[in-house]
């Protein structure tokens, strides 16, 4: 076993697990191993993504508490049994999107001969090693249940899991970590939100107001809620520039409005909303505002505390966190006054034979055993995004996102969907586009299948939209910061020759 050490003059520690430990120290000649200390550099460097609980614990088939690293020659970076740290120095690289890739193993493989080409970040992002190694190492040292266990390993997992709910409240900055509902993804926030806050607040002519823009997720359980209290759904629609139109919602409120619930970036339309304008026009009428923020918090800086809102969600998968877990960002006074989701174990303070008491949040809303390896992996995502900055992050997705949107208008026949993108108006890298005469599953399919091109097709869970446009569906290629120019380039030469064919 090989455990790396911080390099100074190319030193490094190898210690055998073998007769009685005897450590060794090699030098090493930058002229002769360069590849070599600099995946051992990342290796250690990664080692700051293992949770405290972990790296503090010496395990079995470990030396001291450090990691088990091996080295695959392949790219110089390490195998599967390690976790390549997000590190400048990984490999040389023109781009973020360079930079990136190599902590990224799904994309480096081949269908038929095609490199793959991963654009259908907007139904989920790929996931880093390190989330993946969070995950293992959750499982395999420390898998125990949260919160009432006194015992080592309950006591490690407990501190993961609340480490993680911290790393969402500074990664959005919110007021207290308190404010933070772990669920098992947005559309279960939503319809927290509809349930706990919605079915108490809302009678018979009170109304909510929504964009045709918004995810079904976003619709359906205020469609629940408007059903069963006799609540008034209303809808804003787009403007000639295809995006939501703001001056329409401004004049669709008033003393009956009680909640907005509206999109920061479009799924679709690539659009962002001016979410600091919404709310302050709502709090003029009293109304609250839900922000569905799963396509703005894995691409940009978000500031809940600037944004005003009083309810925020977001979905770990499409921040390169696993599946299985979500957010709900909520005011703490807010919280405090709603009722309990679901009921269960966690989520009480005391139970009799006839009434129970709940507990203060964020246990109230988080019944039952939640998705502790997720959460966790959730945070080191958030390390992960954290370790560029969302700022990079954001600023590298404009100039590809321009890059795809100027590309695909170059292809004959092409119709895109929603704003161009321009200095004042921010657009999403995404683009819902169709070809005249070809249907968007056709194109979808041929990408794949002789260019191995993973794009989406359909109506990406907004119907509403889709029919206020006039289409039945659309293809749609999303990019996340992984991703790269020369990707585009191949994208759009697929999409040409899957026209001509």
């Amino acid at each position: 076993y090989m455990q790396a050490a911080p390099l100074h003059h190319s030193v490094l520690l190898c210690r055998s697990n073998e007769g009685k430990h005897t450590a060794k120290l090699w030098l090493i000649q930058p002229t002769e191993t360069a590849r070599m200390a600099t995946a051992a550099a990342a290796a250690v460097a990664s080692l700051r993504y293992f949770p405290s609980s972990v790296r503090n614990r010496s395990y079995p088939g470990t030396i001291g508490g450090g990691a088990v690293l091996t080295f695959s020659p392949r790219r110089g970076r390490c195998g599967t049994a390690a976790m390549a740290a997000p590190s400048r120095e990984a490999e040389p690289a023109s781009s973020l999107g360079d930079l990136t890739r190599v902590d990224f193993p799904i994309l480096d493989q081949e269908f038929d001969g095609n490199k793959l080409v991963y654009f259908d970040n907007g139904a989920t992002s790929q996931k880093p090693s390190h989330v993946m190694k969070a995950l293992d190492d959750y499982y395999r040292f420390y898998n125990s249940n949260v919160h009432r266990g006194i015992h080592a390993l309950s006591a490690k997992a407990t501190d993961a899991y609340e480490s993680a709910r911290r790393k969402v409240a500074n990664f959005i900055n919110a007021a207290d970590s308190r404010e933070i509902i772990f669920t098992r993804n947005a559309t279960e926030a939503i319809n927290l939100v509809a349930y706990s806050w919605g079915l108490s607040n809302l009678k018979q002519g009170d109304e909510i107001i929504l964009t045709v823009a918004e995810h079904h997720s976003a619709i359906v359980p205020w469609q629940f809620v408007s059903q069963k209290t006799g609540a008034v759904l209303k809808y804003v629609g787009l403007t000639k520039e295809e995006v939501p139109d703001i001056e329409q919602l401004k004049g669709l409120l008033s003393s009956k409005t009680k909640i907005v619930v509206v999109h920061h970036v479009s799924n679709v339309l690539g659009s962002m909303l001016p979410i600091e304008e919404v709310v302050s026009c709502a709090n003029k009428v009293g109304a609250k505002v839900l922000v569905d923020a799963c396509q703005s918090v894995p691409h940009m800086p978000v500031d809940v505390q600037k944004l005003g809102a009083d309810f925020l969600v977001a979905s770990s998968h499409k921040m390169c966190g696993p599946t299985g877990v979500g957010f709900l960002h909520g005011k703490f006074e807010i919280l405090s006054s709603m009722e309990p989701f679901l009921g269960g174990g966690e989520m009480i303070a005391d139970v009799f034979e006839d009434k129970s008491t709940y507990a203060e949040p964020p246990s109230r809303f988080e019944a039952g055993t939640p998705a502790i390896g997720e959460a966790i992996g959730l945070g080191v995502a958030i390390d992960y995004l954290s370790h560029f900055g969302m700022q990079r992050i954001h600023e590298y997705e404009k100039v590809l996102g321009s890059y795809l949107y100027e590309s695909l208008l170059s292809v004959p026949n092409v119709r895109i969907y929603g704003p161009a993108p321009s200095a004042s108006d921010h657009r999403a890298p995404l683009c819902s586009f169709n070809v005249e005469n070809v249907h968007p599953t056709d194109i979808a399919e041929i990408l794949d299948l002789q260019h191995g091109i993973a794009i989406r097709s359909g109506h990406h869970c907004a119907q509403i939209l889709h029919r206020t446009l006039g289409i039945n569906a659309s293809a749609r290629a999303s990019l996340h910061f992984y991703n790269t120019k020369e990707e585009v380039d191949a994208f759009i030469h697929g999409l040409k020759a899957t026209i001509d064919f």
